[in-house]
């Protein structure tokens, strides 16, 4: 059961992820979260460092998706001026919402990598779905209130996989 909490990867943030390794693995498409991941969760653009990681992607050609638990409003300001398809309310970590993704990319869960900062939903939910799953570090420590409950238990999940062995890197 606990296997389904650790990710493929973990990398420092999402800009460590680039198309030539994604291509080495046989991906053609990238389900990322949003907050904490592309950008801090309390920030409502995108940075000009994420502008240039989503047209780099595109660049070969390697599909992009935001997948958020976010409501409407948040997703749709952020992804429609990066011409960037999204799924709100994604009520990861449901599996609904990523097959969704791949199935608006028109690609294989085989080819598709999520990408999160959490392990209660992004990770938890890409492994349920059969994705392979890199998680990133939140790019800032402060989160909405939900997120908060969830990182004590990460935390606590995360200790007990480093006890066990199962990962070897540092918080």
């Amino acid at each position: 059961m606990l296997k389904l909490f650790l990710p493929n990867e973990h990398v420092k943030s999402i800009f460590d992820i680039q198309p030539d390794y994604l291509k080495l693995l046989g991906i053609k498409g990238v389900i990322t979260d949003l907050d904490n991941t592309l950008v801090a969760w309390d920030v409502a653009n995108a940075t000009q460092e994420v502008i240039r990681w989503l047209e780099l992607m595109r660049e070969h050609d390697i599909k992009v998706t935001i997948i958020s638990n976010n409501k409407e409003e948040r997703v749709t300001l952020f992804s429609e001026p990066l011409h960037t398809p999204f799924v709100f309310d994604a009520k990861k970590p449901l599996s609904k919402a990523f097959k969704k993704g791949a199935k608006q990319m028109g690609l294989k869960k085989e080819e598709v990598v999520v990408i999160g900062d959490q392990l209660l939903t992004d990770v938890l939910g890409g492994n349920f779905a059969g994705f392979y799953t890199i998680l990133v570090v939140p790019i800032v420590e402060t989160d909405a209130k939900i997120t908060r409950f969830n990182r004590k238990i990460e935390r606590r999940v995360l200790t007990y996989m480093r006890k066990k062995g199962k990962i070897s890197w540092e918080e």
